[in-house]
């Protein structure tokens, strides 16, 4: 939108320096290393650094994409394109963390045995080919979140260069932007999995009719949205710019026949909008466990 690129201007003119001082210090990381498996899930952080990681060590660095259930074909896809756009060296894996009963429980550290399934798979990888570290997307505005994945990456000693070389993810975007990635403004991803309230079963049923719900308000025309999933209630973040299509009669009545039609008995729109990890909200009413 425009409001977003004019904001990305007055950011790139005021801080040019110093971003490329973060650009030349996560340079300055991946030289340093002998060799790197980049987890690559297409998303605007992964594919930057997994292009900086090409740059920089060249033969020595492959970007893998985990294909698992909790993570929509729409990802892959853009995975897939940015690595055949840019030459990467590219492979694909298959993660199996619905296999893992206590990934299927959902508990709030669900996020923990998604990324020990996947950092797991991807130690193999490394220790079959020889590659010496692995490293992740994590950035710095990742820090103050709550992420209990990075303590299955600290367990399987990855690496997260952006985070170390200070980047923020409006950093990330504006390099992706000077580096010719179309990814450089694609909204916030997430696995399908964090649509799901903490203690509901994750299913792959239910993983599907998620991912069927939101291909309908992409094919619709909306950009930044979730649908939270309450059984048979789907609840629709969207973004407060978008809200007023949303509430349109002619494209809220499509919405409801629509995801109506996926499964769901009920649609709601949530009246605040999108935000990030709005089911880590009822995290801050009971105890982690």
């Amino acid at each position: 939108m425009p409001t977003t690129r004019t904001t990305t201007t007055t950011t790139r003119t005021t801080t040019s320096n110093e971003l490329a001082g973060k650009a030349a210090r996560l340079r300055e990381i991946l030289a340093g290393f002998d060799s790197v498996l980049v987890a690559f899930s297409g998303g605007v952080d992964s594919a930057y650094l997994a292009l900086a990681a090409a740059e920089a060590l060249g033969a020595r660095a492959l970007a893998v994409t985990a294909y698992s259930p909790s993570y929509p074909d729409t990802h892959r896809q853009l995975a897939l394109k940015i690595a055949r756009e840019h030459n990467l060296a590219h492979e694909v894996i298959h993660t199996a963390e619905l296999d893992r009963p206590e990934y299927r429980a959902n508990p709030a550290n669900r996020c923990y045995f998604c990324k020990d399934e996947l950092y797991g798979r991807l130690s193999e990888v490394a220790r079959a080919r020889g590659f010496a570290v692995i490293v992740d997307g994590n950035n710095a505005d990742d820090r103050g979140d709550y992420r209990p994945g990075r303590q299955a990456a600290r367990e399987h000693g990855v690496r997260s260069p952006l985070d170390e070389a200070d980047l923020s993810k409006d950093d990330i975007r504006e390099l992706s932007r000077l580096a010719g990635l179309g990814s450089w403004d694609e909204p916030a991803s997430a696995c399908l999995s964090s649509r799901i309230p903490y203690g509901s079963e994750v299913t792959d049923v239910a993983l599907r009719q998620i991912e069927q719900a939101e291909q309908v308000l992409r094919d619709l025309g909306f950009r930044i949205f979730r649908v939270r999933h309450h059984d048979t209630v789907a609840r629709l973040e969207v973004a407060r710019t978008e809200m007023p299509r949303a509430l349109d009669p002619a494209v809220n009545a499509t919405l409801v026949e629509r995801i109506k039609a996926v499964g769901y008995q009920y649609v709601s729109l949530d009246l605040q909008g999108y935000r990030l990890g709005s089911l880590n909200e009822a995290l801050r009413l009971r105890p982690v466990s």
